[in-house]
């Protein structure tokens, strides 16, 4: 029994450096945008609470059009989630439900594209997208597929392989087309295998950096990345405005996971036991 306790304590240790570690880099950076640029380093650099707290920082984006940046955020994000949602809801239902020769091949080649280094793909993307002329246009939500979609797929057929093939079976006896099998039956059962993708669909990209800085050099359709990352000046970082802005784009995609926490632990557990 003791011995059981000091694994327990241990443990609990563990945990609570493990969460320090996770929410201490959000606090400080939280802290850092009531700073004035004077206490950001030097002597008042570790205070917790500055001496002359401000709000200047926040002023400061929000005359350099932050909130532009969150609705581009927002209209790319859902946009990509949408249809990120239905292309791979179609995919996944295929590759779990038909029997055909190179499935597993063709979840293999699926997870590969996830695995190519955005390096890789971004001159051949732009070098199309300056061809069409769709540059600094919202029509970047089209190569985030290539790094939403093979996740989707994937975590979408493990839920459809835990739905019993006989419920489908029992709807086409009933008369069920295969569509509305899909939507009355299979979707239902899998709402939160659904959710749980669309919510880390969403968030991944909400945080894309590299596609859109590249593909739109005009501020209008910057996305908040993005803008975080034009706040400097030629010779230094403006430390305590990029606090401010990711205090500030921070703020959604916390709201989503503390509302919705029981429904993506719900869909990331529902796929893991085989039944």
């Amino acid at each position: 029994m003791k011995m059981n306790r000091k694994w327990n304590y241990v443990i609990i240790a563990l945990i609570a450096v493990f969460l320090f570690g996770m929410i201490f880099p959000f606090f400080w950076i939280f802290i850092t945008s009531f700073k004035p640029d004077g206490e950001i380093f030097g002597d008042g650099a570790f205070r917790i609470i500055a001496h002359h707290p401000t709000l200047e920082n926040y002023t400061q984006i929000f005359h350099k059009g932050i909130m532009t940046s969150v609705k581009n955020s927002f209209i790319v994000a859902t946009t990509t989630t949408v249809y990120i949602i239905l292309i791979a809801t179609f995919t996944a239902y295929a590759i779990s439900r038909f029997d055909f020769k190179g499935k597993n091949l063709l979840l293999g080649l699926i997870l590969a594209v996830s695995m190519f280094p955005q390096m890789i793909v971004i001159g051949p993307i732009y070098n199309l997208f300056l061809h069409l002329h769709l540059t600094n246009s919202y029509a970047v939500v089209l190569p985030y597929s290539t790094i939403t979609l093979p996740t989707a797929v994937w975590i979408l057929v493990t839920h459809f392989n835990q739905i019993p093939l006989a419920l489908e079976e029992s709807a086409k006896i009933d008369g069920a087309t295969p569509v509305q099998t899909l939507f009355r039956i299979v979707f239902p059962l899998a709402a939160p295998g659904v959710f749980t993708t669309a919510i880390i669909v969403f968030i991944a990209a909400w945080n894309e950096f590299l596609l859109t800085i590249t593909l739109n050099s005009d501020a209008n359709y910057h996305t908040v990345p993005v803008a975080i990352s034009y706040l400097r000046t030629q010779f230094q970082i403006l430390w305590g405005q990029v606090a401010a802005a990711t205090t500030i784009v921070t703020i959604p995609t916390l709201i989503i996971v503390l509302l919705f926490q029981k429904q993506i632990v719900s869909g990331l557990t529902s796929g893991g036991v085989k039944e």
